[in-house]
């Protein structure tokens, strides 16, 4: 995967919707942003993977229903397993289905939002997505994480097999708050530890777990008896 936006570069972001309107308030809040500047726009699916290809913006943040090509589609295309150098997608949608948010996450998104999540977490959002973290919607991320366990055979199956090494304690307490949805930042405050140390801490997890990314991990969690729905 790409890269990492380097500190104090702006993070440059691709935005793909089929309605004006949305194209537009997304712009209008974004290019607000100190750190953001929106680079391109695409009204439908095809012209957002065209244009992510010939620019590499940092971050594209992509509608589920557009023309030509769905975002879905686009995502897999953009960032999903087979693609060589993947980027780091968003996905923003009206639509709050769990067959949406599996198939968004499991084609390689790094973030699933929805319109009316406001747009202090849309930045959020995108922040995340640049510094290689993840943000899921408050309101969908444990739905999501019981999904993930409920329905394997939906999408690529869950990694439910014995990590190759035990994981330590504290590796442990890291991945019960990826499993709660909890970013990189959060984690590091809840435990008292540098995000260095969270980093590390997952990049240990993936490599004993044999998983791609922290929704593989969160959803390990969850099977395996790790992780606890909120009441």
């Amino acid at each position: 995967m790409t890269s990492p936006t380097a500190p104090g570069a702006p993070i440059r972001v691709l935005i793909a919707d089929d309605q004006d309107m949305v194209r537009t308030g997304f712009r209008f809040f974004l290019d607000a942003q100190p750190d953001i500047t929106v680079v391109a726009e695409a009204a439908d699916g095809e012209e957002a993977v065209a244009l992510a290809r010939t620019l590499r913006p940092d971050v594209c943040l992509l509608d589920i229903r557009m023309p030509k090509l769905d975002g879905l589609a686009a995502t897999r295309l953009l960032a999903g397993p087979d693609v060589a150098d993947p980027m780091r997608v968003v996905v923003v949608t009206t639509f709050d289905l769990d067959e949406y948010v599996y198939g968004a996450l499991r084609g390689g998104a790094c973030g699933f939002l929805l319109k009316d999540s406001g747009p202090t977490l849309l930045a959020e959002a995108v922040r995340a997505a640049a510094a290689g973290d993840a943000l899921v919607s408050p309101s969908v991320t444990v739905r999501l994480l019981k999904h993930l366990t409920r329905a394997p055979r939906q999408a690529a199956p869950v990694r439910t097999a014995a990590p190759a090494e035990p994981l330590t304690d504290r590796e442990l307490d890291v991945v019960r708050l990826v499993a709660l949805g909890r970013t990189n930042a959060e984690i590091a405050a809840g435990l008292y530890v540098s995000l260095s140390t969270v980093k590390t801490h997952l990049s240990s997890v993936q490599l004993k777990l044999h998983a791609r990314n922290r929704v593989e991990i969160a959803a390990w969690a969850w099977q395996h008896g790790h992780a606890r729905p909120a009441s």
